[in-house]
């Protein structure tokens, strides 16, 4: 995470500063990203953890926040054929998320703002939140705000993607340029429709065959279409939690939430 954010990190604090700051009325932030997932030959394991923490910090910024450790175990079944992919079942990452958000409310803080760079990820985070008190807690959907889409559908070449793609390796150009090794970005096979299920490296008679673990056209990302991404995401992010926070809003208004569009990344 940036250096600025050390203040928010709780990881950094001692417990009774962290009590007084939720005393003073500090919501909390949980990062959902994972840290070992396949990304294509150009990108780390860890791009899902450096975007989760990236936006985390944004946020947390914005509102004084208290930045929890981030889960790096996922439900990420897509990409369990390349090495060092880890994957939960979808009960135990549902459950876990459960018992971490309800530890976190416990402790009396106003609102928890759950960052998700996930796509698998995203059913079982809804309904372990679903178990807990819709006015206390947001699931925050990174790639899902009108900003950001709007931003994906104008900028976007390729003819299909959603990982490891020409928009998060442009993120990931503007996030952390030193990690990118462009010269071994590699296009997924074009396809003819898409096919529900894992990628694989070795089944090339597979409709989910790719070879490098990406799908989409990470050739066609730059920089300056990812500074684009990244401003839209953050601000489409900030609305919703500033819209959350705000005095009175009814408990319904907090409960909408956007769809999954196919410009995300997973």
């Amino acid at each position: 995470m940036p250096a600025d954010s050390d203040r928010n990190i709780i990881e950094q604090l001692s417990w009774d500063e962290v009590a007084r700051r939720i005393g003073n009325g500090a919501a909390a932030i949980l990062p959902i990203g994972a840290g070992a997932k396949a990304h294509g030959f150009h990108l780390p394991l860890n791009t899902d953890r450096i975007q989760a923490e990236w936006l985390a910090a944004r946020i947390a910024g914005r509102i004084d926040a208290l930045i929890w450790p981030t889960v790096t175990y996922g439900y990420y079944p897509a990409f369990v054929e390349y090495a060092g992919s880890g994957s939960l079942s979808a009960p135990v990452f549902e459950a876990s998320i459960h018992e971490i958000v309800a530890g976190i409310l416990r402790f009396g803080c106003r609102a928890a703002f759950v960052v998700d760079t996930g796509l698998s990820t995203l059913a079982p985070v809804d309904r372990a939140l679903a178990r807990l008190d819709s006015r206390d807690v947001l699931h925050l959907k990174a790639y899902d705000g009108p900003r950001y889409r709007r931003a994906a559908a104008r900028l976007s070449e390729q003819g299909h993607g959603s990982h490891a793609d020409e928009l998060e390796t442009s993120l990931m150009l503007a996030l952390a340029p030193e990690l990118v090794d462009m010269s071994r970005a590699e296009a997924s096979p074009r396809r003819q429709r898409e096919t529900p299920g894992r990628l694989t490296p070795s089944d090339i008679s597979s409709p989910n065959y790719s070879r490098s673990g990406s799908y989409g056209d990470p050739t066609l990302a730059t920089r300056a279409k990812g500074e684009v991404l990244l401003a839209a995401m953050v601000d489409d992010l900030a609305e919703q939690v500033t819209a959350f926070l705000a005095p009175g809003m009814a408990a319904d208004d907090r409960s909408g939430e956007i769809k999954p569009q196919s410009a995300s990344c997973s």
